[in-house]
C-alpha cells in the first residue's frame, strides 16, 4: 500500500478521492500496489464523508509522517498552499499541485526546490483541467521549438460566449445562466476579466520556453464589454468570438496576451464550445497541434491529479527531464503595443461614407462588413501596430466606435 495526502477537501480535492476509489485496480496495476488516502487537511470536518476519519487540521500531521509518498494540493491560492507545498517537499514528499495561480507566480521557487530536495513537482491539472497538454508539450515536442500558442483556457467563458452566440443572449443574461449552473462563481472576475486564462498562458509559455514572465508582462483584457452585435458581426464575417489565451514567440523574445478575438470557421478553435477548452500550439517541426477536453470541473481536474501521482509511484515521472525554469531576462517580454493585427470596428453613425473614408485614411484601406446595424457602419482593417490602432481610437480619428475587436492572427 501507498500513501498520499490532499490539501483541501473541496471540489477537487473530493474527486481525487472519487477517481482512486473507481479505478483502484487499474491505478494498482500501473503503479503496483495500492494508492490509499491517508490524510486529507482541511479547516472544516467532514463528519458525513467516508473519509472524515482522515481529516486532519495541522499541516505537520502530513510533513511529519514518513509513510506519505505524495501530497495533493488543490486548495488555491499562493498562501498558505505555497508555504504548505515548501515544507512538504522539504520533508522528502513529492507534490502534485491543480494551482494555476500558485504554479504561475511561485513555480520557478518550487520547481527549484522540488531539484533541492530530490522529490518531484508535478502541475499538469494546473492548465486545461483533465486535458494533457504539458506532460505531451513537454515530451512529444521535446525536440522542436514551439513559436505559438493560442488557447480557449476557461471554460466559465466559453460557455457564456456561446451562449451568447447560440441564444442571442446578452453578457449579463448568459453570465447568470453559468452562475445558475454552477460554471461561474458569485465573483467571476478572475475569469471573465481574464486572469484565470493570463496564469495559464504563462504556464505554458514557460513549458514551451523555460521562460516564466511577471503577470504585469501579460497584456490582459476583460470580455465584459462584448456584445450580441460583436457575436452577429463575427458570424457574418465567417467565425465567432473567443476569449484567447495566446503567446507568440521567437527565438530571443515572446508576446503574452489574453483578449477577446474574431476566430475563423476554418480554425479548429472556434468550434469549441460550452465549458470545453482547446490548446494550439504551432512548432516549425510537427506544425499545428491542438489538445482539446473539459478544461475544468470536478472529475477531470481530479483525474489529472491522479493521473499525475501515477506518474510518480510508478516512476514514469523520475525519468522525465524536470523543469528548470527562470525568470524571463529583461525586455524578453514583448510590449503588447508591438503586435500588429487585423481589427473588427463598429461605429456608430448615420454618415457611413465619411466614417469610412476616415476609417481608409487612417488604415490605408478596410474591407466593409455588410449587414451592420442600423446607424453603425462595420469594417475590417488591415494588419495594423496595436499602438498606432489605439492612438486612432484615442483621438477620434475614427469617429463614434463602439466595438473594436482583434482578429487572431
Amino acid at each position: 500500500m501507498i500513501n498520499i495526502a490532499i490539501l483541501g477537501f473541496g471540489v477537487v480535492g473530493g474527486g481525487i478521492t472519487e477517481v482512486i476509489r473507481e479505478n483502484a485496480e487499474s491505478l494498482k496495476s500501473y503503479v503496483g500496489d495500492e494508492i490509499y488516502v491517508k490524510k486529507i487537511l482541511d479547516l472544516r470536518d467532514f463528519p458525513d464523508s467516508p473519509y472524515g476519519d482522515r481529516v486532519v487540521h495541522d499541516i505537520n500531521e502530513i510533513i511529519r509522517d514518513d509513510t506519505i509518498s505524495v501530497v495533493c494540493e488543490t486548495m488555491g491560492g499562493v498562501n498558505p498552499a505555497f508555504d504548505f507545498s515548501v515544507a512538504v517537499m522539504k520533508s522528502g514528499k513529492s507534490m502534485v499541485t491543480a494551482n494555476k495561480e500558485l504554479v504561475a507566480k511561485r513555480g520557478i521557487e518550487l520547481c527549484e526546490i522540488a531539484r533541492d530536495c530530490g522529490v518531484l513537482y508535478l502541475f499538469e491539472p494546473s492548465v486545461g483541467g483533465g486535458i494533457p497538454e504539458i506532460r505531451s508539450m513537454r515530451s512529444s515536442l521535446a525536440g522542436d521549438t514551439v513559436t505559438a500558442i493560442d488557447g480557449i483556457l476557461n471554460g466559465t467563458t466559453n460557455y457564456i460566449l456561446t451562449s451568447m452566440e447560440r441564444d442571442g443572449a446578452d453578457f449579463a443574461t448568459a453570465l447568470k445562466e453559468a452562475q445558475r449552473l454552477g460554471y461561474a462563481e458569485a465573483n467571476p472576475s478572475a475569469d471573465v476579466d481574464g486572469l484565470d486564462a493570463q496564469r495559464k498562458i504563462m504556464i505554458l509559455t514557460a513549458v514551451a520556453t523555460n521562460n516564466l514572465v511577471c503577470e504585469s508582462d501579460v497584456y490582459t483584457e476583460t470580455m465584459t464589454g462584448i456584445t450580441p452585435e460583436d457575436m452577429d458581426a463575427a458570424k457574418r464575417w465567417g467565425g465567432t468570438v473567443k476569449l484567447l489565451g495566446s503567446s507568440r514567440i521567437d527565438k530571443d523574445s515572446a508576446s503574452l496576451y489574453v483578449c477577446p478575438c474574431f476566430v475563423p470557421k476554418s480554425s479548429l478553435l472556434s468550434s469549441v464550445s460550452d465549458v470545453y477548452n482547446a490548446v494550439s500550439v504551432v512548432s516549425p517541426v510537427t506544425g499545428d497541434v491542438m489538445y482539446y477536453g473539459r478544461g475544468a470541473g470536478r472529475m477531470p481536474t481530479a483525474g489529472a491529479v491522479v493521473s499525475d501521482v501515477a506518474c510518480i509511484l510508478s516512476g514514469l515521472a523520475a525519468k522525465e527531464k524536470p523543469c528548470a525554469w527562470q525568470a524571463a531576462p529583461e525586455g524578453w517580454a514583448r510590449p503588447f503595443s508591438e503586435n500588429s493585427f487585423e481589427y473588427y470596428v463598429r461605429v456608430k453613425t448615420d454618415l457611413a461614407t465619411e466614417a469610412l473614408e476616415s476609417a481608409r485614411l487612417s488604415f490605408g484601406a478596410v474591407k466593409v462588413l455588410e449587414g451592420a446595424p442600423e446607424g453603425c457602419v462595420e469594417y475590417i482593417t488591415v494588419k495594423t501596430k496595436e499602438d498606432i490602432t489605439s492612438k486612432l481610437i484615442s483621438e477620434g480619428s475614427l469617429g463614434n466606435v463602439e466595438s473594436v475587436i482583434r482578429i487572431m492572427n
